[in-house]
């Protein structure tokens, strides 16, 4: 059982852990408490090391917006902005309950009028804004990754086409989003002219945005990875005479997966990235906007939040690229992920 969850841990990339189970077990204590120094106590020390030099640096550093913030400054603007979340959390819970006894009584005094029910207008919270920036970074992955994963696969199976498209991913792959976001924004603007849209224009554009610049890293791994398949499976295809998309769905895509899961990674990373800058600029209300709003601010509480979403931003891209490295294990079978 020990060594089922220590599999699983591994694999998951939580290696840092394994020794505190191992020294649960009792297993060679002089080992593990060397390992778990060489893990958790070095991390520890550098990160109270950067603690340190943090608060002793910040106020020597005087700016428009007041000293730079410490970490002590960053605490109390991360307890501030939750407790802004639990007190918007029960405004909005006594709206809706405010909200369905009007609806109840327009109804009960005229039982064939239609009554709508009003949306909450207060603020979005720092939660709220996590939430919605997670939505639009993943709708960009997604729509990226349709398109990137099929393209790849044809190239890598194709070298003509590959060799046809080669200039334009070269040419378009380094492009900034800040590039992107104009001609982004005024197409969608064009098309887009719905009345009542169920989705703001501002969250389409980030979207479309983030899935122009997380398509490459996809593209390419995908289309490296089925033409570096070993020839002898796409021989016994046609030996078999396989339909094509058994051939895909059976041997192409199973011998391309880690490959395809290592594009998969990066344009994540990379979307992640892009769409603070996308959200920015196209007010789209999550973490981009959320800096944005607070640096227009000017308040001497200001820094201290764009610092919060600083470390929030690092904090959730950690996260994603161990889920993607652990899906790549799962996929790869615990190869091709060193040094992950």
């Amino acid at each position: 059982m020990t060594e089922k969850i220590i599999g699983v841990m591994r694999i998951a990339g939580f290696n840092v852990f394994v020794p505190v189970i191992r020294l649960i077990q009792g297993e060679n204590r002089d080992e593990q408490l060397k390992l778990l120094w060489r893990t958790i106590g070095i991390q520890g020390v550098t990160l109270g090391v950067f603690l340190g030099l943090w608060a002793l640096i910040a106020p020597q550093i005087k700016t428009n917006l007041g000293q730079v913030p410490g970490p002590a400054q960053v605490w109390e603007q991360i307890q501030s902005l939750s407790l802004e979340y639990r007190m918007e959390t029960k405004n909005r819970k006594a709206f809706a309950v405010t909200e369905k006894a009007r609806v109840e009584q327009k109804r009960a005094e005229n039982p064939g009028l239609e009554v709508k029910m009003r949306r909450y207008s207060g603020r979005p919270t720092f939660l709220d804004q996590i939430f919605t920036s997670l939505v639009t970074v993943f709708t960009g992955f997604l729509l990226a990754s349709l398109v990137a994963i099929p393209l790849g696969v044809l190239c890598g199976l194709n070298r003509t086409l590959m060799s046809a498209l080669n200039p334009l991913i070269q040419v378009f792959k380094p492009v900034s989003p800040v590039a992107w976001l104009p001609i982004v924004t005024m197409v969608v603007s064009a098309v887009y002219t719905v009345p009542q849209p169920w989705l703001e224009k501002a969250f389409i554009i980030s979207a479309i945005t983030v899935s122009l610049c997380a398509i490459w890293p996809s593209l390419i791994n995908t289309a490296l990875g089925v033409a570096s398949i070993d020839k002898d499976y796409i021989n016994v295809a046609r030996v078999l005479k396989l339909k094509f998309s058994t051939k895909i769905f059976k041997i192409v895509l199973p011998a391309a997966l880690p490959y395809i899961f290592t594009g998969l990674r990066i344009s994540l990373g990379v979307g992640w990235m892009v769409l603070i800058a996308a959200e920015l600029l196209s007010q789209n209300p999550g973490l981009g906007k959320f800096v944005w709003d607070e640096f227009q601010n000017g308040s001497s509480q200001s820094l201290a939040r764009i610092m919060v979403a600083i470390f929030t931003i690092g904090l959730i891209g950690f996260i994603l690229d161990r889920i993607m490295v652990t899906l790549h294990k799962w996929v790869s079978f615990g190869h091709g992920t060193a040094g992950a």
